[in-house]
Formats: C-alpha cells, sequence, structure tokens
C-alpha cells in the first residue's frame, strides 16, 4: 500500500516529465553485477531492449560491471542526466537526491520504501526530498514504487523483467498506477489481448509527482487513446477533476479502480449526511461526475479498459445478442437485467430485415437464438449481423458463441470472421465465447482483434462491462445554473434547528411555522398562534440529535398538554445532559404525515459538495436507501436520481397510493445545491425528515441541522 500522509506539490511539472519517460541519458546509482540485484535487473532490461542512449553505472566499489565502466560517485556524473534510477537502500536515497539536483539531473526515480510509510524519520526524509525536487525543478518517481517503462520507445526503467512488447504505429493504454504490482498485472491482461500500452507508470508514495502529474501530461500525449488507472488515494482531488473533464473533452477515456470501498466512513459531529456520505462513494461521485469510469474490481478494469482500446469508441445504447443455444437466451435474459445491461425487444413486426435473413423456424427476438443453423448455413451469421448493425436500437453487437473444439471453431470463426470484414461495422463488435476453455486457435483470436473486435472466454464478462460502459456513455453531463444565494453564517461549529432554518427557509426551503419560546406562557402563547396540535422540540448546538435525549415531544393539543410535556422535556435533557442550558424550545406546528425522506448536504474539504437523497427519516442509516448526488444536477437529472432509489416505486404509487410530489423534493435538493455551492464554509446540512406529499402538494422540512466550519 502507498503512503497517504503527504502530498506532491500543486503545480504542474508536465513539461519536466518528458525527461523521465523519454530520457536520452540514464543514469544507475547502484548498479551491479550481482544477479537478480535491482540495478543489475535496471540495467539488463535497458540492454536488452537496446537502449540507444547513454548509460552511467555509479558504483563506489565496482569499477567495471560487465563490460561497462562504473563511476565511483554521483558528483561524477556528466552535468543534465535526464533520469537517474535509485537502486540503493533507504539511508543513502536523501544525500543521492541532494547529489542529483547539484548536478543537474532532471528526474529521478526512487524504489526503495520505509519512507512515509515507516514512521516519522522516513516522513522527514520523504518531504526533504519533495523540497528538493522543487527547488531544482526535478521530477522524483517514488519513493516506493517498481519504476515506469515507455513502450513507445521500449525504455524499461525497473527492476521487473520487461517483455518486449513495443507500440509500434498504434495508439495505446497508458497506465498509472499507485501500486506497481498493479500496474504490471494490468500490462500483463492487456498483452495476452494484444493491446498496446503506451507507458506504465507506478507512483508509489508521491512524494514529488503524483497520478495528477502523470494524466496532465498523458492527456496531450497523442499516442496514447485511453487512461488506465489504480489509485488508493488522490492527494490532490480538484485538480484531478479539472484534468479528468479535460480528457473528456479531449475524447480521452480514463477508467480508474480505486481500492477502499468497504472503508469506514468518516466520522461527522452531526448530521446523518456525513455518516453515510462515506469517502469511496464521494470521491465516487465527483469522478463519476467529471468523466471517469469506475470499474469495480481489477477484472472489470482489464475488459472495460479492452472494449474501448479494441473498438476504439466507448459502447453506448442497448445490445443485440446473436447465440445458438435457446438455454443460454434465457440466461442471457436474467443476466442483462440484472446488470443494467439494456436488450431492446424486437419482433417479426417491427424487425423486417433480420425477419428475412433468418429462417422461417427461428423467431426474431434479443438476444437471436440462431440454433445450429450456421452450422450448415455458414452465411447465416452475416445476414443477420447486417441486419443488427442496420438497426438503430442497437449500439452494439455480441456474439456468444459455443466453441467446443477446433473443428467446430473453424466452422464459426471463419464466416463470422469474414462477415465482420466484409461489413466493416461502425458500431462495436465483441466475441464472446460460451465455454471458457475450449481449445480455440490463437489465429482466429488475433484476426478478430485486427478487426477491432474484442474476444473475450465468457459472455458473463462482456455483459457486465457492456452494461458499465453503456451506463458511463449515456451519463448526463448537464449542469445546473443556480440563483446567487448569500446566507449570513454564524460561526464555526453545530446550528441548532431553529437557527439553521431561518437560514435556509429564504433560499426556497419550506418548513413548518414555528417559533422559538424561553418560557411555558411564550410556548402557549406561539401555540395559540398557531393553533394546536404542535411540537415542542429542545435546541441547543450541544444537542445534535435531540429526541435521543427526549428533546421532541409531538402531538400536543392544548395548553395544559404543552405544560406538561414543557416540564417532561426539561426533566429528560437534564437527565440525559446535566447542566446543559437550552437555547429555547421551539414550538412548531404539526406537519401533515407523508413519505419521510433525508436529504442532506456536504462539502468536503477535498471533494467538494454532494446531496444525499433518499428513504429512512431517523431510520436513514439502518434503511441505507440513499443516492449521492453532485451538488449541480439539473432538475430533471435529480427527479431522475429519485426514481432510481431501491424503493423509488413508493414515490410513484405503490398498491393504489398516490403518486409523490417528486419535484417539489428535486427543488429542495436544487436549493441545497445552489446553498453548498456558494457557501463552501457549510460542512454539512441535514433535512431530516423531509416528508413528500402527494403530486401537486409539495414537500416540507421538518427538521433541519447545519455544521459550519
Amino acid at each position: 500500500m502507498t503512503d497517504t500522509t503527504t502530498a506532491p506539490p500543486a503545480k504542474s511539472i508536465a513539461k519536466s516529465i518528458d525527461r523521465l519517460l523519454r530520457p536520452r541519458s540514464i543514469a544507475i546509482v547502484g548498479a551491479s553485477a550481482t544477479l537478480g540485484a535491482l540495478g543489475s535487473n535496471v540495467l539488463a532490461n535497458l540492454e536488452r531492449q537496446g537502449f540507444a542512449g547513454d548509460i552511467h553505472l555509479i558504483n563506489p566499489k565496482r569499477p567495471l560491471i560487465g563490460s561497462r565502466q562504473a563511476l565511483g560517485a554521483i558528483d561524477e556524473l556528466p552535468v543534465g542526466v535526464d533520469v537517474a534510477v535509485l537502486a540503493i537502500p533507504r539511508a543513502a536515497v536523501l544525500d543521492s537526491i541532494r547529489a542529483l539536483a547539484a548536478r543537474g539531473a532532471g528526474s529521478a526515480i526512487i524504489f526503495s520504501a520505509g519512507f512515509a510509510e515507516g514512521g516519522s524519520e522516513g516522513l522527514a526524509e520523504q518531504r526533504e526530498i519533495a523540497l528538493i525536487a522543487d527547488a531544482h525543478g526535478m521530477v522524483i518517481e517514488g519513493p516506493n514504487c517498481l519504476g515506469l517503462v515507455n513502450y513507445i520507445d521500449m525504455i524499461p526503467l525497473t527492476f521487473v523483467e520487461t517483455p518486449s512488447a513495443p507500440l509500434g504505429d498504434r495508439q495505446g493504454v497508458a497506465i498509472v498506477s499507485q501500486s506497481g504490482a498493479m500496474a504490471a498485472v494490468l500490462a500483463g491482461t492487456l498483452f495476452s489481448r494484444g493491446i498496446g500500452v503506451s507507458y506504465s507508470i507506478s507512483t508509489g508514495n508521491e512524494a514529488a509527482s503524483g497520478v495528477e502529474d502523470y494524466i496532465e501530461y498523458l492527456i496531450a500525449d497523442a499516442r496514447t487513446k485511453v487512461i488506465a488507472m489504480i489509485v488508493e488515494q488522490f492527494r490532490q482531488p480538484q485538480r484531478f477533476l479539472s484534468l479528468a473533464n479535460k480528457a473528456r473533452a479531449a475524447g480521452k477515456p480514463i477508467v480508474l479502480l480505486h481500492p477502499g470501498k468497504s472503508s469506514a466512513a468518516r466520522e461527522s459531529a452531526a448530521t446523518h449526511t456525513g455518516a453515510m456520505a462515506g469517502d469511496y462513494a464521494l470521491m465516487r461521485v465527483k469522478v463519476e461526475r467529471a468523466g471517469v469510469l469506475v470499474a469495480d474490481t481489477l477484472e472489470e478494469l482489464g475488459d472495460t479498459t479492452d472494449i474501448i482500446a479494441t473498438c476504439g469508441v466507448v459502447p453506448a445504447g442497448g445490445a443485440a445478442v446473436l447465440t445458438e443455444s435457446g438455454a443460454f437466451k434465457a440466461l442471457t435474459l436474467d443476466l442483462c437485467e440484472q446488470v443494467g445491461l439494456p436488450l431492446p425487444a424486437i419482433g417479426d413486426a417491427d424487425a423486417p430485415a433480420l425477419r428475412e435473413a433468418l429462417p422461417a423456424f427461428v423467431p426474431v427476438s434479443n438476444p437471436v437464438d440462431l440454433t445450429a443453423q450456421p452450422l450448415v448455413d455458414p452465411g447465416l451469421y452475416r445476414r443477420a449481423l447486417a441486419a443488427l448493425l442496420d438497426d438503430d436500437r442497437f449500439g452494439s453487437v455480441v456474439f456468444a458463441i459455443i466453441q467446443t473444439d477446433p473443428a467446430t471453431c473453424a466452422l464459426k470463426f471463419l464466416p463470422i470472421i469474414e462477415a465482420i470484414r466484409t461489413l466493416k461495422p461502425r458500431k462495436p463488435v465483441i466475441f464472446a465465447g460460451m465455454d471458457d476453455g475450449a481449445p480455440v486457435p490463437p489465429d482466429y483470436i488475433a484476426a478478430l482483434r485486427a478487426l477491432n473486435v474484442p474476444y473475450f472466454p465468457t459472455p458473463d464478462r462482456v455483459f457486465r462491462a457492456m452494461a458499465r460502459l453503456g451506463q458511463f456513455a449515456v451519463r448526463d453531463t448537464e449542469v445546473s445554473t443556480p440563483t446567487a444565494v448569500t446566507l449570513a453564517l454564524p460561526g464555526a461549529g453545530v446550528v441548532p434547528e431553529y437557527r439553521a432554518k431561518e437560514l435556509l427557509a429564504p433560499v426556497g426551503i419550506p418548513f413548518p411555522a414555528a417559533k422559538l419560546a424561553r418560557t411555558v406562557a411564550e410556548a402557549q402563547a406561539i401555540a395559540a398562534g398557531l393553533g394546536y396540535p404542535v411540537v415542542l422540540k429542545a435546541q441547543s448546538p450541544a444537542l445534535s440529535h435531540k429526541s435521543d435525549a427526549g428533546g421532541v415531544i409531538v402531538g400536543i393539543g392544548d395548553d395544559e398538554a404543552l405544560a406538561e410535556a414543557w416540564a417532561k422535556m426539561e426533566a429528560s435533557i437534564a437527565a440525559h445532559c446535566p447542566g446543559l442550558t437550552l437555547d429555547g424550545i421551539l414550538v412548531e406546528a404539526m406537519g401533515a404525515r407523508g413519505l419521510e425522506l433525508i436529504i442532506g448536504a456536504k462539502n468536503d474539504p477535498e471533494w467538494g459538495p454532494v446531496i444525499l437523497a433518499g428513504f429512512g427519516g431517523v431510520q436513514a442509516e439502518i434503511l441505507q436507501d440513499v443516492r449521492l448526488l453532485p451538488a449541480d444536477l439539473t432538475r430533471r437529472a435529480i427527479i431522475g436520481e429519485l426514481h432510481a432509489l431501491k424503493s423509488g416505486a413508493l414515490l410513484r404509487g405503490y398498491r393504489g397510493s398516490p403518486a409523490l410530489d417528486v419535484g417539489a423534493v428535486a427543488d429542495i435538493v436544487l436549493a441545497l445545491g445552489a446553498v453548498l455551492q456558494a457557501g463552501p464554509a457549510i460542512r454539512e446540512i441535514d433535512l431530516n425528515p423531509v416528508v413528500v406529499y402527494p403530486g401537486g402538494q409539495g414537500a416540507m422540512a421538518l427538521d433541519a441541522l447545519m455544521l459550519i466550519g
């Protein structure tokens, strides 16, 4: 695991990175003749790949390493070496970096571990490395990394044995990973599928360069088509979001795997929202909004990257499936519904071209079960594919084919390959074998990939990857333009309900009529003006969850009941919170019953504002039926997100109940988004519960809490 305690400088170093990634001169500090030593492996990699630039070896004890002369110290290096690879113990690293800076080295790669992840001494040294790099304009990769490989020029700056896999004249996938091991694994996955890699970069602890620096460089790199990332922590979240938007505008997809989904959410002193909007969920909402495709597993990272890189586009819309089994047709319908891959339904009446292409005994449907007929009529593959490619309802076509043995493969692959070659599809076509492990001749797979058709050993992986890609392709990128909001915020800390409502009501958030009372007599006079029944709520910044201390009493019907409730509440508060002085007790009109939601807002100091909306009221943390939303969604998009809740059917009317006023809920979410975007000092807002009524009758927030600073 990489260190998470330090961050590289925020300023851009993209121009300087070129010396690291495409060096003309390399120094190996700690060069060795010992087989298996890190310095020995780096030199062997460079020699095996035929690096044509200057290689300088540093070893104070061995003047000759193999047939190459070695220098005794860094001070003997020529001035301005592009990159120095440090294959030395941690104790010698800091002095070596100082010496390299003095010799004008452009960059350095530090393999050694034990810096910030190893304790206070290592952390101090890592910070010193960052200061030196900043002062001298050096790019430093690592420490605690596996180095990098430039597959464009075949320059391996790593101690891991590097396969000869030059990119050639293609565009490729750039890998940027904080984990060097995972970078190597992903590169191996892509190579096994014939996919070119432009760069594989392991950033490690990121003392003086981070994933953001490399992403900035790669967006401008003409040889990189797709960027695949494995990141445990973004150290410059806002910069990454800006770069992700830039990559999206440039048509350069970023696919991300981010471990840490199961980590505990950050503690929140006040609100349900803070506890429920955990780090991973918040990160995911923000990066997806910026145009990043987030994979859930390493396999999915490889599969989605494969499809984008091979097909050249991100598949969008529904898929058509061509298969050879009625049972598998049913399985496909089940799985695609589960993973969310649309399979547009078709029939004889609305698909005349496909009807004409198929034998009379094969029904028109999606998936299409071709049966075993192509074994005697191999042209059926081409006719069916042509009809599906011409149908605008399908954004892609998947072949799910039984392979069995080489003889059967020849009967199937050859006509399919020929059909694709002659039809020249403009839509993505993906091939999936139904029998994983079947002995498929590799020439057939290579021929498919040469036609930009990805090959997968199982359809399940295709459907999962296609579902993720489809959701990515149709993502709503429209941004709301909120009315300017100005709030006179109090100082840092919890803002109690009565004060929070005073601040939020003017921006359009509806609350029941209420007034703060400090005596029973005041409360009775307020209740008379509001009309019974009323609610009493204890008010203090120290009572974030006042119902836990007996600070909420509902259904009070007259003056006598109010006096009794007042006394009961004061006694309960005194028992639960000895010495607490209340600001007063809020007297509020009883709201009508309705469906209870929670709507909250969080302004994360690193990622910025998000909105949480879902079901549950006081049970919100138990039900966990919530969605995190970007704070700049449009009203239409918010309504769509609310309907996508697991219990969304309750909003649309369930078993005879009326459809509810979802638009009014969306208006509250819009208002909170405007407040958060205008008020970065607001850390959290909780509206819980928000009661929503039947269509046209609106929604109302019964409680409110804010956290400032």
